[in-house]
């Protein structure tokens, strides 16, 4: 008897689940709107809009402000280069001024080698000037049509040609020099006074 009566209680408990469960699925009601919040959201909508249209217009005036400044950047990073470039140029003509004018009065130097002396330090000014010309050209009409990136680029490569013509000034300058103090010694040992 007690069997009968628990699989009476738990068919009934089964019962009343399903019957539960089967009118919650079938009981859907009649969705209610309140006109006050759909307002106030459709406000709400109609802000964000605004906003997002604001930011919008943020967003290109910063991208132009930033075109800009980089169009600046490349304007005085070449600024920069042409600066040192001259820089380079006129240590370069101000050691040959001095340099060579102190060479060719040296009397230890032949007048056989005045010519040689004065050609090879006139090549490299000429050099020197022709790229400074041709930088200068560039750099006024953009004949060659390159992008800020090509024309600093072609910058740096004439301002490591300068760079490199002011070394080759100063090792000829320093092999003349040496050439001089061997002969100027050479003569003093060979004219130098005996004492006996």
């Amino acid at each position: 008897m007690k069997h009968v009566i628990k699989k009476a209680m738990v068919s009934a408990v089964w019962l009343l689940i399903l019957c539960v469960s089967e009118n919650n699925l079938h009981a859907q009601g009649m969705p209610v709107y309140d006109n006050t919040n759909f307002i106030s959201l459709a406000k709400s909508l109609v802000e964000s809009a605004k906003q997002t249209s604001e930011l919008l217009k943020t967003v290109e005036f910063l991208k132009q402000q930033k075109e800009r400044i980089e169009m600046v950047s490349n304007v005085i990073k070449q600024l920069n280069v042409v600066r040192e470039l001259t820089r380079n140029n006129q240590r370069l003509f101000d050691m040959v001024q001095n340099d060579l004018r102190e060479l060719l009065n040296s009397p230890y130097i032949k007048p056989v080698e005045v010519n040689k002396i004065s050609e090879s330090f006139n090549a490299i000014i000429e050099q020197a000037l022709d790229d400074l010309d041709f930088v200068s050209q560039l750099l006024a009409n953009n004949t060659l049509n390159m992008t800020d990136a090509e024309r600093i680029q072609f910058l740096r490569e004439k301002e490591l040609k300068s760079k490199e013509m002011v070394a080759e000034i100063e090792a000829k300058t320093r092999r003349y020099r040496e050439i001089i103090a061997f002969r100027e010694m050479q003569d003093k040992i060979n004219n130098r006074t005996e004492n006996y």
